[in-house]
């Protein structure tokens, strides 16, 4: 109710009518209801005139009350149409607030049975809250860094020589669940040239002796709390000239990185700490995205780690420190931690071994 009452004040202060959340981490965020995406129209509405209330299909309100909600539902049957049965406990309204990530058919049957109300995106409200954790968050945060650790420190049972990528990922995705998390959000596991692309995930690439391979996984607790880890390991073999170069580069950009960032600093100075030592090292141009993203209840929100976004941070903002290098058609390399700012620091929620991890 905490979390509501401030979504409404801060709706208020932006000449906000109301706010219109529909399934997805806001809502989840503001009510603790992780309601499916279904056809049928779940919706939460904010009045900043009025209580709140949750419409959702009467084959869904069980659902939502043993997920803890506490406001009304209002309940709809199949022959009803949901929208009309929003639209006339709304009012008269002139300014609507909906979720970034609502659906267009959403939006449109809205604009249909609201004609007259102004359609904005809620993320401006919604951002300011979810930005900064609360101490239940952050503890939040901790379960989930701790148990992707344990996945990270597991690796050894798993990733060799002569199995494929795809093999391995299915080891990891089960491993994920079974130290903690409720979902499997990505896994990826990136081997010799296949690292070279961050978002790569898995294949049916064969791992071979003295492949680098690049580890980044992360999931979902039942407190809806998201980990993502990258970790780097080599298959055996010695390790290639140019990537021991490149990591030694890499491994200090990151630390850099992590003993710069604190409230009172930019998100743009972070990232540019590491990637001016990269660059300076002459692998600048394989330094391909940001440094970070937000984490809470999703994988990436604000705030944004990267050039241009001069947000000073402030205790309670969460985010990855996740420069990379990636050498097309060779290897790829990239450390990530989560960060949390403190009162007068950091605090990082991963402490997995940092260097080249070699695995006989």
């Amino acid at each position: 109710m905490q979390r509501l009452e401030r979504a409404r004040d801060l709706a208020a202060a932006a000449d906000i009518d109301a706010l219109l959340v529909t399934p997805g981490a806001d809502l989840r965020y503001l009510t603790g209801y992780a309601a499916k995406p279904l056809e049928r129209l779940t919706c939460l509405v904010v009045p900043v005139s009025g209580s709140p209330f949750l419409v959702a299909p009467n084959l869904e309100v069980a659902a939502a009350e043993a997920a803890g909600v506490e406001l009304e539902i209002v309940g709809w049957n199949e022959t009803d149409d949901p929208f009309a049965i929003l639209a006339s406990r709304l009012g008269e309204v002139t300014r609507l607030a909906l979720d970034d990530e609502m659906w267009a058919s959403r939006v449109l049957a809205l604009r249909d049975v609201v004609p007259t109300a102004e359609q904005v995106l809620a993320g401006p409200v919604l951002t300011e809250l979810r930005m900064r954790k609360d101490p239940a968050e952050v503890d939040a945060l901790r379960v989930a860094g701790a148990a992707i650790d344990r996945v990270h420190s597991r690796m050894a049972e798993w990733l060799r020589p002569g199995r494929t990528e795809r093999e391995v990922g299915h080891d990891i995705a089960r491993a994920i669940v079974d130290e903690g998390h409720e979902s499997v959000d990505f896994v990826i596991v990136g081997s010799g040239p296949n690292g070279a692309s961050p978002h790569h995930e898995v294949s049916d690439r064969v791992i071979e002796v003295g492949d680098p391979v690049v580890v980044d996984i992360g999931g979902t607790t039942p407190a809806g709390y998201c980990s993502d880890s990258t970790r780097n390991y080599l298959a055996g073999g010695s390790v290639p000239t140019l990537y021991r170069e490149a990591y030694t580069v890499l491994h200090e950009a990151q630390a850099a990185q992590r003993a710069h960032a604190r409230p009172g600093v930019t998100a743009e100075s972070v990232d540019r700490v590491g990637r001016d030592l990269i660059a300076a090292a002459g692998f600048g141009e394989l330094f391909i995205h940001r440094t970070g993203h937000g984490i809470g209840t999703q994988t990436h929100e604000e705030p944004y780690i990267v050039e241009g976004n001069a947000l000073v941070l402030e205790p309670g903002m969460a985010f990855s420190i996740e420069p990379g290098i990636y050498h097309p058609g060779q290897f790829g390399a990239r450390i990530e931690d989560i960060a949390i700012c403190t009162a007068d620091g950091l605090e990082v929620l991963n402490d997995t071994e940092r260097q080249l991890v070699v695995l006989d």
